[in-house]
């Protein structure tokens, strides 16, 4: 009978001793489980970290910019849904004393900043950069202008291709509506801001491209890349309007597009580094070129 109770009591705790075993188990199983889950939310949250944002972004600034912030602002936006921005096309020198005085993120400015702008602790970081080809329609023998015979032309001054050695012809001088920014920035890179005399004024780059193309005695102006075998772009100055003269500094009619920051960039809050971040990345690059601008070197 003793015998017979020793083993009973051997079998039991054996028992107990298996049955803890595999419970143990079981918890282990289920913390690893646990720990696997809290890891993936966590990534999750990391990868989607944009997405969490919420709050506002200001930007103000040049008018000639609208093109550019309007389509970044709307795939920015987008993707990051819990933040909105806001635009306001107040002019570059404006916008430069709005980011000055804190009283917006961003400034957007359509030129280079100034040493006093940037002694202020104003950041210049340069988006895009503008490029503007001078064109005629392909019958005309003149193709290359200086600067200043540009200028003349488009005050009136000169109003006969004879002028420049060309033949016996008026010059016809197209160029875009008041509110464009294409003719903002050209009036302002050769400082001629209201003071052009137009024999017509279209409402978009394709109408200019297809005038200059279509009309004898022709000239005008249309964004780099819109450019086709219709038309001739003329040298500035001894220099081609390429990409690569533009990004180099060599043509005139280029201009950097700045979203300028108090401070560097690194030192902005979350949703300023979250909008740099996008503008910077493949699909921002994308926005960029999409709207007919270079990306800068």
């Amino acid at each position: 009978m003793k015998n017979r109770m020793k083993k009973l009591l051997v079998l039991a705790t054996a028992a107990t001793m298996m049955t803890a075993a595999f419970t143990g188990c079981g918890s282990s199983s289920d913390g690893a489980d646990n720990n696997a889950d809290t890891s993936a939310d966590k990534s999750a949250d990391e990868g989607t970290s944009n997405e969490n944002l919420s709050g506002s972004l200001s930007l103000a600034g040049s008018t000639s910019m609208e093109k550019l912030c309007e389509a970044l602002k709307e795939s920015f936006m987008e993707k990051t849904p819990g933040v909105t921005v806001t635009v306001e096309y107040t002019g570059s020198g404006s916008g430069i004393e709005s980011v000055t005085a804190g009283s917006v993120d961003i400034g957007d400015s359509s030129r280079a900043l100034t040493d006093d702008e940037k002694a202020n602790g104003v950041e210049e970081n340069i988006v895009a950069i503008d490029g503007i080809a001078v064109i005629t329609d392909k019958d005309n023998s003149v193709t290359e202008l200086t600067s200043d015979d540009l200028k003349k032309i488009y005050t009136g001054e000169i109003s006969n291709w004879k002028d420049l050695g060309g033949k016996d012809e008026a010059i016809v001088a197209i160029g875009r509506e008041a509110a464009s920014g294409t003719r903002g920035a050209f009036e302002e890179l050769l400082d001629v801001k209201d003071q052009c005399k137009y024999a017509q004024e279209l409402d978009s780059t394709g109408a200019v491209l297809a005038k200059v193309g279509s009309t004898p005695g022709a000239i005008g102006y249309v964004s780099l890349d819109v450019l086709d075998d219709t038309v001739t772009a003329m040298k500035i100055d001894g220099v081609e309007a390429t990409e690569e003269n533009i990004v180099a500094g060599k043509y005139l009619l280029s201009r950097p597009f700045v979203m300028a920051t108090k401070g560097k960039i690194d030192e902005q809050n979350d949703i300023v580094k979250a909008w740099f971040d996008y503008v910077n990345s493949d699909e921002g690059q994308a926005v960029i070129k999409k709207v007919g601008l270079i990306l800068p070197q």
